[in-house]
């Protein structure tokens, strides 16, 4: 990985809704919680508005398949939540973000950035790491409903943004 890969940005605050998935596959959990939600309040009709974001919580731990994760959208102020949507505002900050596609590509493309943060004059930043799913017309159904990514897994685009400081 170049230095030129990595990009330094600082990420606005936003508000978002947010919504949990936990198990050996809570990001499809988490993706038909919100994307159901959102259907409903009318927030899919300008898809290109809005910013998805997720990650895991809690992290894997040894020994389960199981663990949890944690999707975002922006939404617009006043926009209020339901049993399984909290609304919530991010507060922004600095981040490096790297590039990369395709699902199998997240997690090396992770360990790339941490190693360019670690071989940088940036120390880590205590802000959520995160990972913006760019392209996500390719799994959200005409109905609002999350379609499996595995049809485009290797299309689908991100940007993976690591909490900095300084520099």
């Amino acid at each position: 990985m170049g230095e030129t890969d990595v990009r330094i940005i600082e990420l606005e605050d936003f508000n978002m809704a947010s919504a949990l998935g936990f198990g050996p596959s809570p990001e499809i959990e988490a993706w038909n919680k919100l994307l159901k939600w959102a259907g409903l309040k009318g927030l899919l009709e300008d898809l290109g508005n809005r910013r998805f974001f997720g990650f895991n919580n809690p992290d894997p731990s040894a020994g389960s398949p199981n663990y949890g994760y944690e999707q975002w959208m922006t939404v617009p102020p006043g926009i209020e939540g339901d049993d399984e949507i909290e609304i919530k505002e991010f507060q922004g900050g600095l981040y490096a973000v790297i590039s990369c596609q395709g699902i199998e590509n997240i997690y090396p493309s992770w360990q790339n950035l941490v190693v360019w943060c670690e071989e940088s004059s940036r120390d880590f930043g205590s802000g959520q790491a995160l990972e913006e799913m760019l392209n996500p017309e390719l799994f959200v159904s005409s109905d609002g409903s999350f379609v499996s990514p595995e049809s485009a897994a290797d299309e689908l685009r991100f940007n993976l943004y690591l909490s900095i400081v300084g520099g």
